[in-house]
């Protein structure tokens, strides 16, 4: 679909096969490109980049991510190096006077998890955690907890422990009380499965970054935000999120979602995001054009491990089970995943681990002769 944009890849990573789409991705030659403008703006440019950065890439950038999710104002998507630091400015804008109260799933990034679970030891805020099996019953179950009341409500679109993928998040949230905070994080959704928040975007918070499935590598953060959102004042808060420069007086914060922006930052995640959006413009290349071609690949994979009845990593272990609906890669349950995981690796099929799930993911640089070859290989390295 689009191998021929690797070349410094393909050159770097010589014989091993790369199966961590899910994770970092590969970098397309365009961003090598990028990142030396980047160097070239502030070469030249100096401390007057930032009326390049701030005037044209950022734009560019908030246009890309606002087309691939179906959001209908550009100008409300903020920018942050990581997704923890929108994380801790969302929870910055609650009433920390009483304990709050957190819905969420079981399954949620270490970064946000890590954070809550502290929160929790502290006492200040009161988590209630849904589980996402059985999976056919998570969004119901999802919703009913939501009658519990709640200040705050964050689930992921895609579980990043084994890929499942909440399609209808507007059933799970449509319970959700107008005065509650919700947050999406869409970082396993945007670049793999197509994203269409055109009827959420007045309502919840969407989380994402560069350094998965869009390709970008790291520092290219964003959070779509909601008008509701307008009259919130977080906490934490940076020099970027005012009004102006040097304001005195009360605390004062930009329009649309300048209010959840932070402080100075570097700008070549954008540079290379934005390389990437256009890279795929170019090719005609959309996020139902990359769904479609990483569920053949997907599909060619668990057929061949199916025809090739390895003990170590049976169709059978898959989680969710086949015909759960799933992001783009593939989770395998076992007690021996850490002995697969090194396996693989000592064959140089790169895979990743989390706990006892092995995952195996599939990008637009992978064809499905790269499939079959991945299966041959993985035959030998677990026979």
């Amino acid at each position: 679909m689009l191998a021929d944009a690797y070349t410094r890849f393909r050159s770097a990573s010589g014989d091993s096969l790369h199966v961590t789409a899910h994770s970092h991705h590969p970098w397309p030659d365009v961003t090598r490109e990028a990142q030396l403008a980047y160097w070239e703006d502030s070469s030249r440019l100096t401390n007057e980049k930032w009326e390049r950065i701030l005037g044209e890439v950022v734009p560019e950038a908030q246009r890309h991510l606002a087309a691939w999710m179906s959001l209908p104002d550009p100008a409300r998507i903020a920018f942050a190096p990581n997704t923890h630091e929108l994380v801790a400015r969302l929870y910055s804008c609650l009433d920390w006077s009483r304990p709050v109260r957190l819905l969420t799933s079981g399954h949620e990034f270490t970064s946000f998890d890590r954070q809550t679970r502290r929160l929790e030891e502290t006492g200040r805020v009161v988590v209630s955690r849904v589980p996402a099996q059985p999976y056919h019953t998570f969004v119901a179950r999802f919703r009913a907890a939501l009658s519990d009341g709640h200040d705050f409500v964050f689930l992921s679109h895609v579980f990043y422990d084994s890929g499942f993928h909440v399609v209808d998040l507007d059933a799970a949230l449509a319970d959700v009380p107008a005065d509650t905070l919700v947050a999406v994080d869409g970082y396993h959704a945007v670049g793999a499965v197509p994203v269409d928040l055109s009827g959420l975007a007045a309502r919840i918070f969407y989380l994402g970054g560069g350094y998965k499935y869009l390709q970008a590598g790291e520092g290219a953060c964003f959070m779509a935000v909601p008008p509701c959102a307008d009259a919130l004042r977080p906490v934490f808060t940076g020099w970027f999120a005012a009004p102006s420069a040097g304001a005195v007086g009360e605390v004062g914060y930009g329009e649309d979602a300048k209010r959840f922006w932070g402080a100075t930052f570097d700008a070549s995640g954008l540079y290379r995001l934005n390389a990437v959006m256009r890279l795929y413009a170019e090719r005609g290349i959309d996020a139902a054009g990359i769904r479609a071609h990483v569920v053949a690949l997907m599909e060619r994979f668990l057929e061949g491990l199916d025809a090739a009845r390895i003990e170590q990593l049976p169709v059978t272990s898959l989680v969710p089970p086949l015909g759960v609906p799933r992001g783009n890669f593939c989770a395998f349950e076992s007690i021996r995943a850490a002995e697969t995981e090194w396996r693989l690796l000592a064959r140089r099929i790169l895979v990743d681990r989390r706990g006892d799930r092995v995952r195996v993911g599939f990008g637009v640089y992978q064809d499905l002769a790269f499939v079959d070859r991945l299966v041959d290989r993985v035959a030998a390295a677990l026979a």
